[in-house]
């Protein structure tokens, strides 16, 4: 049966073209591990995932164990590492479809500890990341914590420290000193760590930011300095978007801060957009001055008007706040949204585009081409105009919205 037109395009072929370029970017430094999560940022983890294996990776970062079962039957060969953590319940499916947990909580290691030992695990076969909270707060072991957390995986025990993580919650911030204090806590609890006789193989720091300012050189010699190997898990830059620096070269008011590092510059160029999202015109109307439309009538024409009825509303994961201050791509140009964004529908503005009618391609996100160029729409555009950021964008785009592989 034809499905209602309102979809999202995916080039799974971008995808891998991203992330060897950021596996080069990474290199010889650097392991990658690909952020695949909450439906791999709304791009389909069904598609994303054997997307990214088949291009080179060997670690996939998910959410939760349910994401990871998911996951570890589309790749069955990759490392599947469950960035959240368990819950209450999941060790012994986590164990089942051999995914590696973050841990960070005591009750957490006890649960994967006892979940290991009624499958019969011999020590030290369970691998297991430590988060380690180097100021965000959020999750994992704080300095406190470590000593207790750090006995759970004593002789004896089948859980083995595979990795520490961390999360960089500034790396976007160009001036870098909230990113060195980080790094100093981070050294500080490996030492804590190699002092209790304990080693991990991989230090886990870093996402589409820290790569892409050209940092993962220090992230290596930070593990390096332990014993380790060094892994950057990009997200963002991985769906071809580039995050934004902030600030990104100074203001009138302050020094500007160091030149364009050349992997950013690069990334410019290199790294491709993956989703398209789009819907198709319904239908087409003539309305004279003084029309309204949509709900509460916030819109009035103030001369006759042709109207564009779409087939994509908030239900979709359009955000509402987008109504009389958006635009979206129609034959190559720009038609303003006017009234209010419905559940599943909304209205353009067509009155200067000519020979709009139904079955039209609408574009939502992305680009579409006309006769004098390709006009484009971001997740960032998107995200400015709802006073969000581009990864709600992605992950608010609604499972009724089918994902197409193109």
């Amino acid at each position: 049966m034809t499905t209602r037109p309102c979809w999202v395009e995916i080039r799974t072929h971008a995808l891998e073209a991203n992330f060897r370029f950021l596996a080069g970017l990474a290199a010889p430094h650097a392991e990658l591990l690909a952020i695949v999560k909450a439906n791999a940022y709304g791009h389909s983890l069904a598609l994303c995932a054997p997307a990214v294996a088949r291009a080179g990776a060997k670690w996939l970062g998910v959410t939760s164990v349910e994401e990871g079962i998911v996951a570890r039957a589309l790749c069955p060969e990759a490392r599947v590492l469950i960035i959240g953590g368990v819950f209450p319940g999941q060790a012994a499916a986590a164990i089942q479809f051999q995914l590696t947990p973050v841990a960070w909580e005591l009750w957490q290691l006890d649960e994967l500890l006892a979940a290991a030992r009624t499958a019969g695990a011999q020590p030290g076969t369970l691998p297991i990341h430590l988060e380690i909270d180097t100021g965000m707060n959020r999750q994992g072991a704080g300095p406190n914590d470590l000593a207790a957390v750090l006995a759970r995986f004593g002789p004896g025990s089948p859980l083995r420290l595979e990795g520490v993580m961390t999360h960089l919650f500034a790396a976007d911030e160009a001036d870098g000193q909230a990113t060195q204090e980080q790094l100093a806590r981070l050294d500080e609890a490996m030492s804590r760590i190699s002092a209790a006789g304990l080693f991990a193989e991989w230090l886990n720091v870093g996402a589409s930011a820290t790569l892409l300012a050209g940092q993962a050189r220090v992230v290596a010699d930070l593990a390096a300095r332990h014993g380790m190997k060094a892994m950057l898990r990009p997200g963002l830059a991985l769906y071809g978007l580039i995050p934004r620096f902030d600030p990104a070269f100074g203001t009138p008011d302050a020094p500007a801060t160091p030149a364009e590092p050349a992997s950013l510059a690069a990334a410019c160029a290199a790294l491709q957009p993956v989703l398209t999202w789009k819907a198709s015109v319904a239908g087409v109307r003539s309305v004279g001055a003084g029309a309204t439309v949509g709900y509460n009538a916030t819109f009035v024409a103030t001369e006759p008007m042709r109207l564009a009825l779409v087939s994509a509303g908030y239900g979709d994961g359009l955000t509402r706040s987008l109504g009389n201050r958006f635009n979206l791509l129609l034959r190559g140009q720009r038609a303003p949204l006017v009234g209010r964004v419905s559940m599943d529908q909304i209205v353009l503005d067509v009155t200067e585009i000519p020979g709009v009618e139904p079955g039209d391609e609408v574009v939502i996100l992305g680009a579409q081409g006309s006769e004098s160029g390709n006009e484009t729409i971001t997740a960032f555009d998107h995200a400015d105009a709802a006073g969000t950021i581009p990864w709600e964008v992605f992950t608010r785009i609604a499972a009724r919205v089918p994902r197409i592989e193109v």
